[in-house]
């Protein structure tokens, strides 16, 4: 169903609030779609770690040495055929599972526009909304897993945009790295007054069905009394990532050093990676991760000094935990934001705005793991080869979680919108 305009996401929260809680292409997409039944009966799910701000790429999985446009950091080798930072030496030992798409190439350096293309693989447009991909995944596994309580669809510390014309019982359910609902309200609201209040509600609604005033009234419904089941389910515990070993905790967090733990919002990532180890566990098939600060105009390396020794805790924790536990294989990992950064070094020590190359971390989910695809020129500032789209990097994913790439959904007014705009799998990393 299709959940009318004025159905909007703050709406949908104050409810959540109150409720508390080589080949040819097509002969290549034509082999691709044999395998997707079987996939689909698998518990599948993808966990993306967005790095809002656009990260230097340059610095980070696509090193220049001895470039005019090098860094200050060097190279190393991994458990792959790549090297990527020294700051990430836990990463490079866990880099056989994940890949390095190193010649993105998506055109909006602009923060709005770049975070819309890359959550959605469109360019955003006037008359019409796309759905965040998070919010695909949601639409196409999520209503199958009847068993599952909680929302499909969990945005961890920042707002990844809208389901669009997919509806809002496909839009994020955001909480913040501590696993809370923001703006809770309804504090000390006992169960039985809840109650008589749902009761209240459940007789206005079903008068108001009644009058045949289209969909808006049942899918106020729907999307209301969602919410209110999350208040009984056991899988909410899914959310208190407090109930692991201390041990486990201090995978995904410490950075081996005081400094990374010690800046303003240190242990944010590693706390939301586990939280997403968790839901994904319970049954969740998307799980955004969000870690801001990497618009980074000025100084730039010592931001990474900061920033990389918590990424490099939470995603090597993330791997060997997935490992570990049997589901690595089930579950894609996608390390991306909006852009990367510009390969000169500007007169602040920093890295401007930069869409024509960078790169995408992507892994699990049966994916070719420890290689490159793609490459940039010596000096990191063009794409040497094919270039990649967002819609290539989703459709891989739509592939590995068992989703039709030919699937085509429809706008409010009717109009026919290929999955990931028409994205192709990447070859090299599909095997």
């Amino acid at each position: 169903m299709l959940v009318p305009r004025d159905m909007s996401r703050r709406h949908f929260m104050r409810h959540l609030a109150t409720g508390a809680a080589t080949i040819p292409a097509l002969e290549f997409i034509g082999h691709l779609q044999a395998n997707a039944a079987e996939l689909q009966k698998r518990n599948k799910a993808c966990i993306l770690m967005w790095m809002g701000g656009g990260p230097p790429t340059i610095d980070i999985w696509d090193l220049k040495p001895g470039s005019k446009n090098a860094g200050e950091f060097k190279p190393v080798g991994t458990k792959g055929d790549l090297q990527i930072s020294e700051l990430l030496p836990k990463t490079a030992m866990a880099m056989d599972n994940l890949s390095v798409v190193r010649s993105m190439s998506t055109r909006e350096a602009d923060h709005g526009r770049g975070r819309y293309y890359m959550h959605t693989a469109f360019v955003p447009n006037p008359t019409v909304t796309h759905p965040t991909f998070g919010s695909v995944v949601s639409y196409e596994l999520g209503q199958k897993r009847k068993w599952l309580e909680i929302p499909a669809f969990v945005a961890i510390g920042g707002n990844p945009g809208s389901p669009g014309y997919l509806g809002m019982t496909n839009a994020p359910f955001a909480v913040d790295s501590n696993g809370q609902i923001r703006n809770s309200s309804m504090k000390g609201t006992t169960r039985d007054r809840l109650g008589q209040r749902l009761a209240m509600l459940n007789v206005v609604e079903d008068n108001f069905i009644r009058t045949g005033r289209g969909d808006a009234p049942q899918a106020h419904k729907d999307v209301y009394h969602k919410a209110v089941n999350l208040m009984t389910s056991k899988q909410m515990a899914a959310f208190n990532f407090n109930q692991e070993k201390p041990e486990v905790l201090q995978k995904y967090t410490s950075t081996g050093s005081t400094t990374g733990m010690m800046r303003r919002g240190g242990g944010q990532f590693g706390r939301g990676l586990l939280m997403a180890r968790r839901l994904v566990e319970t049954g969740v098939p998307f799980v955004e991760v969000s870690n801001g600060g990497w618009d980074m105009h000025n100084g730039v390396f010592t931001s990474l000094r900061n920033k990389l020794p918590e990424q490099d805790a939470g995603i090597s924790a993330l791997v060997g935990d997935l490992k570990e536990r049997g589901m690595l294989n089930d579950v894609v990992l996608v390390w991306m934001g909006e852009f990367g950064r510009t390969p000169r070094i500007n007169g602040n020590t920093g890295r401007d705005h930069w869409a024509n190359s960078w790169s995408v971390m992507i892994g699990g989910g049966g994916l070719k793991g420890g290689i490159a695809i793609g490459q940039t020129g010596p000096d990191g500032d063009t794409v040497v080869g094919k270039s990649y789209q967002p819609g290539d990097v989703w459709a891989t994913v739509a592939q590995a979680l068992g989703i039709p790439v030919n699937t085509v959904h429809k706008s409010k007014r009717g109009r026919p919108m290929k999955l990931a705009n028409g994205g192709t799998p990447i070859k090299e990393l599909i095997g």
